[in-house]
């Protein structure tokens, strides 16, 4: 029988030597198990505004015995366990290091307490902030209203000006709110929409071309808004 020609059998050799690295690099989380070299050694901790990265990292309860190719989802449930952090992704950077990636809960507003301010985000839940420590420029709601944190975040989302114009908020009726700006009053329903504060924008604009400064103004009739005067 004839020699296969030295071409065909560089050929297969290198096709071997394709599927050996393929199963090399495919059975890498399970023999690096057990390498001392891809124990974790570091956990990094991106994204953070207000909460501390060491908390988050200390969640995870990690130390140099865990391997960097274990499970990370359940280090996921950890981290997003904080109740600072909305979410979080968890990525691997070889040798020996863990990256959290987090998205923070960020806080919409201050409610009094019998200890001082309270600080919530818009899903009601609160926050382990100090406003002291802080200094969070925040509007001030009598007490924790879901609905009403939801507007504010809707307000901070789509008109940032407002919003960093919002003093104080609360209900004076089932669906009606008051909205105290630092320089005007603003009586509105509870589902205010964008295209109110749009037209809210065009009658302030207005008035102060005319150098008119209003005491309130009221945005509870459909496509209306009333303007009060001193």
């Amino acid at each position: 029988m004839a020699a296969a020609p030295p071409r065909r059998i560089r050929l297969r050799w290198y096709l071997l030597g394709i599927v050996l690295a393929a199963l090399a690099v495919g059975t890498m989380p399970w023999w690096g198990h057990d390498l001392a070299f891809f124990r974790v050694q570091q956990v990094e901790v991106r994204g953070t505004r207000y909460a501390r990265p060491a908390d988050i990292a200390a969640r995870l309860e990690v130390d140099t015995t865990f391997s960097i190719w274990g499970n990370l989802d359940s280090l996921r449930v950890r981290a997003e366990a904080h109740p600072q952090v909305r979410s979080a992704r968890i990525s691997r950077r070889l040798p020996s290091t863990l990256v959290v990636t987090v998205e923070e809960n960020l806080p919409i507003a201050l409610v009094p307490g019998p200890s001082g301010f309270k600080v919530y985000d818009d899903s009601g839940r609160p926050l382990p902030l100090d406003p002291a420590r802080w200094g969070v420029d925040l509007p001030i709601v009598p007490r924790a209203d879901t609905a009403l944190f939801r507007l504010l975040a809707d307000v901070r989302a789509e008109w940032p000006e407002y919003y960093a114009r919002v003093s104080e908020a609360r209900r004076v009726g089932k669906d009606e709110v008051y909205l105290q700006l630092v320089d005007v009053g603003v009586r509105a329903m509870l589902d205010l929409s964008t295209d109110r504060l749009l037209q809210l924008s065009s009658v302030e604009a207005d008035l102060a071309k005319r150098r008119l400064r209003p005491v309130e103004l009221d945005l509870r009739y459909k496509d209306l808004v009333i303007a009060r005067l001193p």
